[in-house]
């Protein structure tokens, strides 16, 4: 596994960006369509290059998701985005009837998801996205976890026929991957640390967290962790995960969302059906979330259990349960 060494600052939204001009020079049928929003997710840079290309539809999302089904019946590859709160939140009739139905060729790739959103608050922090999007027949839920994620599934999106609903998150982060590392593919996870004790699955920004409570746990607690980004949800990897049951006896998913229908729930289903062992989920509770400043963000992840020392806490408990 090459990961990232250099601590390198990157934000998913400007690998989406740059990823997408790239492909749009090699392929003359991808499109844009935007919903007010093509500055934030960093797809103006797209419709910069290609300006007969980009569609801003303005704040209307159903629409957004309709006028790109109706590009993609046109034999256009579309790439729709918007915030998470928004899509899916706002059009999920017209994702599930006009795309996953008649199985379109259109990705669907959000950002500013999960309680990281920070100072827009409850209404705005999507946290049940991943569960809506993985129910839906057809539909492809992937949650990249650093820009060398992104960069190379994008262009995977763009190949690979029918719908996809991709998760970026809002912030900026540490790059986990080297800047040469490719091997992704679409129903597959990446053991980012081996480990023989437990084995923590993670998706999104929650992976540089589980790396940083492996290390901890090796070094204070001589508790070895196995590390998997699971950035394909739907389809999980599902011998990723069984070997991972097999191998280690107990699981931790964390996820920058709601602990019901996510990644959490795709886990349990696996090891129940092929080797049911212990499982903590770890995410937010049947509850919303609240608004912190820009500098409260890892307060707020604390407060609803989700930094380092929680997944320490939530280990060692797991590991007590392993031994009943």
């Amino acid at each position: 596994m090459q990961l990232s060494d250099k601590n390198i600052i990157s934000d998913m939204r400007t690998a989406y960006g740059k990823t997408l001009v790239e492909l749009g020079l090699k392929d003359p049928n991808i499109i844009c369509v935007g919903a007010d929003t093509t500055d934030s997710l960093k797809t103006k840079m797209f419709g910069d290059k290609f300006p007969n290309r980009l569609y801003n539809v303005g704040i209307a999302e159903a629409n957004l998701v309709s006028i790109a089904a109706g590009l993609a019946i046109a034999g256009k590859v579309v790439f729709a985005s918007t915030y998470a709160a928004f899509l899916p939140g706002r059009c999920l009739d017209q994702i599930r009837n006009a795309i996953c139905y008649p199985f379109l060729d259109v990705k669907l790739v959000v950002s500013h998801a999960g309680l990281t959103v920070g100072p827009d608050g409850a209404s705005h922090q999507q946290i049940e996205d991943i569960s809506t999007m993985r129910s839906i027949p057809n539909m492809r839920v992937l949650v990249p976890s650093d820009s060398v994620c992104v960069r190379n599934l994008i262009p995977l999106l763009s190949y690979t026929p029918g719908p996809f609903f991709m998760r970026l998150a809002r912030p900026s982060n540490s790059n986990i991957y080297d800047d040469n590392f490719e091997q992704f593919d679409i129903g597959k996870g990446n053991v980012i640390r081996d480990g023989s004790d437990i084995t923590l699955i993670a998706c999104g920004l929650m992976v540089s967290k589980a790396i940083d409570a492996a290390l901890t746990l090796e070094k204070e607690y001589a508790v070895s962790c196995r590390v998997i980004d699971m950035y394909s949800i739907k389809p999980i990897d599902v011998e990723l995960v069984y070997h991972a049951a097999v191998d280690t006896g107990a699981i931790v998913t964390i996820e920058e969302h709601s602990i019901i229908g996510g990644l959490g729930s795709a886990v349990c289903e696996v090891t129940a059906e092929n080797h049911p062992v212990p499982v903590n989920r770890m995410g937010v509770g049947d509850t919303f979330g609240e608004s912190a400043r820009e500098t409260e963000i890892e307060s707020l992840l604390s407060k609803y259990g989700l930094s380092s020392d929680h997944i320490i806490e939530s280990v060692l408990k797991t590991r007590k349960r392993m031994k009943k």
